[in-house]
């Protein structure tokens, strides 16, 4: 470009994974550049990774050392991956946020649960409406997915139109939300596209992604047939499919009790915002007791198997008083997503113990929210872009659509997370930044670097172990040592800690001055000690940690 400005783009969550997005446009000269931020999402932790961890997100350092340069932050929609991490981490950016009604709900309680105040949130309306900032000019293109009002970012630059399509699918009766309109596609299109910076998840599906109508007579007719009481779970932010189930269930002549605070929270927003003109009525608890069950329908959080949630609490005991018995129905109207098939398999376990009936990954109840390969090649014909830039996916799924693009005849350009890609200059890679993940751990952010879970990690495998030992005055130890080990098994012998206590001993009764003076070296030697003796005994050389006290 003309004195050396560019458009630049760099994925810092949401390329190469699924979850946790996080995307950030810049124009101008390099290192001068304006930015855009668009969503910032979670992902969602497991015990084998992540122990102990409450959510992850992306690690917004890049932009944050950036942000007297950051223009605004677009969320394109409500889902948690793309909108999970605004409180968390609006304070390192202090940008305005930008959003649709609906999705400006939610975000204003996430900033409003982390003490920030929700008018740091501007609500926009869809195209026409435009955001002019500095070199950018951005508008909010409705599009269908699983939740209302979902957005593709339109970005006027002074190199070209981008657009970012955020998560997306070609429902032409999506039951809420807009439906896929291919004639105001083709108006947007018209002046030309410089990049399709496209969602990449069902590049491997081969047919055409089924409407959220098609789903709705079989939900219906599964109601009627169902025996005793039915429960369904599914995505909390899935308001269509939730009003489908309801609609469903009213039919069937089934009154609806919503469990879980996620789902009524989501409810509550979309008829704050007027989504749900036709939702049937709810009970509460104290009604549901007094109804019939097969007069009873239960919406439940938890389709990813959280142990937390309402479904899990449901498949182990009761919960809030309800309780599913032999001859009920649970149906997921919902696909677990890669990497949630154990917890949810223990739900589906506990189920089948209870005699419950169980409906699940059942194409008849349940459509995906992303547009599968047929479609992505309908947005490549529609939009004709220059140049295509897979995003959310894995690294398997930006691949895949990079070939799709290219077999189509199009530039495509590859680009994970930390990859900085000029699209003024057909997705070029200018550069590598440094990408990684923060951690909420209770209430206190954490990096992955700091140690912390690789420590829980090391301690989960191995096992601990606490020494105390004390020093006197004259530099040698008295009253023996006190080892307490935990997560370890007693040992042959029986007696664990006593091992550790003699085997210790031994070593410092053997130790130099020199060693017994100096804190770190008799750390070292009784480090030493505990992993001999934890090997010889157990197998194992636990995690140690030792804490020495001298007598003045």
């Amino acid at each position: 470009m003309k004195n050396g400005e560019r458009l630049i783009y760099v994925a810092l969550g949401g390329a190469g994974e699924i979850g946790m997005n996080m995307y950030a446009y810049g124009w101008g000269k390099p290192g001068d550049e304006d930015w855009i931020l668009v969503d910032m999402g979670v992902t969602f932790p497991n015990m084998d990774s992540s122990p102990g961890v409450d959510l992850i997100t992306a690690d917004p350092s890049f932009i944050a050392a950036r942000r007297d340069r950051l223009r605004g932050v677009f969320i394109t929609h409500a889902h948690e991956d793309h909108i999970g991490a605004l409180g968390m981490l609006w304070h390192r950016l202090e940008a305005p946020i930008y959003t649709r009604e609906f999705t400006g709900l939610v975000a204003a309680d996430k900033l409003e649960r982390f003490g920030l105040s929700p008018e740091h949130v501007t609500i926009v309306g869809p195209m026409p409406e435009m955001i002019e900032m500095g070199p950018f000019k951005v508008g909010f293109m409705p599009v269908s997915h699983s939740i209302p009002e979902a957005s593709a970012m339109v970005i006027d630059t002074p190199a070209g139109r981008v657009v970012h399509t955020g998560d997306l699918k070609l429902d032409p009766a999506p039951q809420v939300g807009e439906a896929f309109d291919p004639a105001r596609f083709a108006e947007i299109a018209a002046p030309g596209v410089l990049a399709l910076v496209c969602d990449s998840t069902n590049v491997f599906s081969p047919e055409a992604g089924r409407s959220e109508a098609s789903i709705v007579e079989d939900i219906t007719e599964m109601m009627k047939q169902a025996k005793g009481m039915v429960v369904a779970t599914t995505f909390a932010s899935n308001i269509a499919r939730l009003r489908t189930l309801a609609k469903a269930a009213a039919a069937a002549d089934r009154s609806v009790l919503v469990l879980g605070r996620a789902m009524n929270r989501m409810l509550a927003f979309a008829r704050a915002a007027k989504l749900l003109p036709d939702f049937p009525d709810t009970v509460s608890l104290d009604e549901a007791e007094v109804i019939p069950r097969d007069h009873l329908f239960v919406l439940a959080t938890g389709s990813q198997g959280e142990m937390r949630a309402a479904s899990a609490q449901l498949s182990r005991e009761k919960y809030l008083g309800l309780e599913l018995a032999e001859g009920d129905t649970f149906l997921f109207s919902s696909k677990t997503i890669p990497g949630n098939e154990v917890s949810v398999g223990r739900i589906i376990n506990n189920l089948a113990m209870k005699g419950v009936t169980v409906v699940e990954e059942d194409a008849r109840y349940h459509v995906s929210g992303h547009a599968n390969r047929p479609d992505i090649q309908e947005l490549h014909r529609i939009f004709d872009p220059r140049l295509v830039v897979p995003m959310h996916g894995e690294y398997r799924h930006l691949r895949e659509h990079a070939l799709l693009a290219r077999a189509g005849g199009r530039k495509a350009a590859i680009a994970p997370n930390g990859t900085v890609i000029d699209i003024s200059d057909d997705g070029a890679i200018i550069d590598e930044v440094e990408t990684g993940r923060l951690y909420l751990d209770g209430t206190v952010m954490i990096g992955a670097l700091d140690g912390i879970v690789r420590e829980r990690i090391r301690m989960a495998i191995r096992g601990h172990v606490a020494v105390s030992v004390i020093i006197d005055e004259e530099g040698r130890p008295m009253d023996g040592v006190w080892a307490i080990a935990s997560g370890l098994s007693e040992g042959e012998d029986g007696d664990f800690e006593a091992v550790l206590e003699a085997a210790i001993e031994a070593e410092i009764s053997r130790a130099s001055r020199r060693v017994l003076a100096s804190d770190d070296a008799l750390e070292e030697l009784i480090m030493r000690a505990v992993n001999r003796a934890g090997k010889n005994s157990l197998g194992k050389k636990p995690v140690c940690k030792v804490m020495i006290n001298r007598l003045a």
